[in-house]
């Protein structure tokens, strides 16, 4: 359990305000049913879309950064696995999130289908 924890700690280096904000218990909530990379993958992006205001008034460029990093680090976690799977199942949850909240189709929400793709529904 140490070792994850240690994994999680060098993944979210940077990010310690984001991960006390809301980060960690959706991470828990991941672990539940995804190794601990994918989980955080998933809690990286839903802490993203958070960040970034989807939907919403734009956010300020710290938290659009942020948010951005959240992106990045999850992009890479996943490619670091090496499951091109996973890896369009999570950018087109993004893209359906996004695209509702710019006046485009209705969208599950986001984690109904990160939980999706995990479980390999999608």
């Amino acid at each position: 359990m140490k070792e994850q924890m240690d994994a999680v700690d060098a993944d979210i280096a940077g990010l310690e305000s984001v991960w006390e904000a809301g980060m960690e218990q959706a991470y828990d909530f991941y672990r539940a049913g995804a190794a601990p990379k994918v989980a955080l993958a998933a809690a990286l992006v839903e802490s993203a879309v958070t960040l970034q205001r989807l939907g919403g008034p734009a956010p300020d460029p710290l938290h659009l950064l942020l948010g951005d990093l959240c992106l990045a680090r999850a992009s890479r976690l996943l490619a670091e696995r090496g499951d091109q799977r996973l890896q369009v199942g999570f950018a087109r949850a993004v893209e359906c999130v996004s695209a509702a909240a710019s006046g485009g189709p209705s969208s599950a929400p986001l984690r109904q289908l990160l939980v999706a793709t995990i479980g390999g529904e999608t």
